[in-house]
């Protein structure tokens, strides 16, 4: 069979997989796509209930497991990891997505947004990735390396076009998190991993409900193509990262925003990528 035949350069039979916020919103999709793509995939949210039935409505597409854990925390991030090395000795795909934003007027921003958003937009993909890297490496190899995926957002790779928006933390958070994507690649290259980012616009989640309720027709005309992603458009970058395909692709930051990040036509709303 040719290397270059779709029905395996996109496969991801027989891979591990770990999404954390993978129980909505872009989490979610991707853990979906990768589960279409033949991935056995664990999730992670903070909620347990909600975890828990997430996997269990995912397990219709494939075999999807929760591991609730608490990602802003020390001990959760721990858990996770000691939980994983528990039910898997190798892992194929880390997909770092859980992530937290904070809104707020400039003169009275809080300096407990900056402790929360970028300790779980920065510090906590860090420590996972560090702290997986092990079980990486045992699913890597030079022909197919090991993948991690951080989960950033448009907003930290743009100044936001509508004044007042007030997430100043989380746009810093999102550009830290795209360079230290790079920072990794470099690092973990040499040990057949490959670290890279994707940069949504705005796909409707929980996080983007309100602003999409006020602004959804500025913000779709804001897009070239004219609307906002969708479900496919994330799952189809999350499995092209993960599969042979792009297997030669690392340190790269990759929008997926239908080109907003070239079009000033109109006033949009910051984006989220969460």
């Amino acid at each position: 069979m040719s290397d270059m035949d779709p029905s395996t350069l996109f496969s991801l039979s027989g891979k591990v997989a770990l999404v954390t916020g993978g129980s909505s919103g872009i989490g979610r999709m991707m853990a979906e796509g990768l589960l279409r793509a033949g991935a056995s995939v664990y999730i992670s949210s903070r909620k347990r209930d909600v975890c828990d039935q997430v996997a269990r409505d995912l397990s219709a597409v494939g075999p999807c497991r929760a591991i609730p854990a608490d990602l802003s925390r020390t001990e959760g991030r721990a858990e996770l990891v000691e939980s994983m090395g528990a039910l898997e000795d190798r892992l194929h795909v880390l997909v770092n997505n859980a992530g937290a934003a904070w809104g707020a007027p400039y003169a009275d921003y809080p300096e407990a947004a900056f402790d929360k958003v970028l300790g779980l937009n920065v510090k906590a993909p860090f420590v996972l990735t560090r702290d997986l890297t092990p079980t990486l490496e045992r699913a890597a190899s030079a022909g197919d390396p090991a993948r991690v995926i951080n989960v950033g957002s448009m907003d930290g790779l743009h100044v936001q076009q509508l004044v007042g928006t007030g997430t100043f933390a989380y746009s810093a958070s999102k550009a830290a998190l795209h360079h230290m994507t790079r920072t990794l690649a470099v690092e973990l290259g040499p040990r057949n991993i490959t670290v890279n980012a994707v940069a949504p616009g705005f796909f409707p989640s929980r996080m983007t409900a309100a602003v999409l309720d006020r602004h959804g027709r500025a913000v779709e005309a804001a897009c070239p193509l004219g609307r906002l992603g969708r479900p496919e458009d994330m799952a189809g970058i999350a499995i092209y990262l993960a599969s042979r395909a792009g297997a030669y692709t690392n340190g790269a930051v990759i929008p997926v925003d239908g080109g907003t990040l070239l079009s000033r036509r109109t006033e949009a709303p910051a984006s989220r990528g969460d």
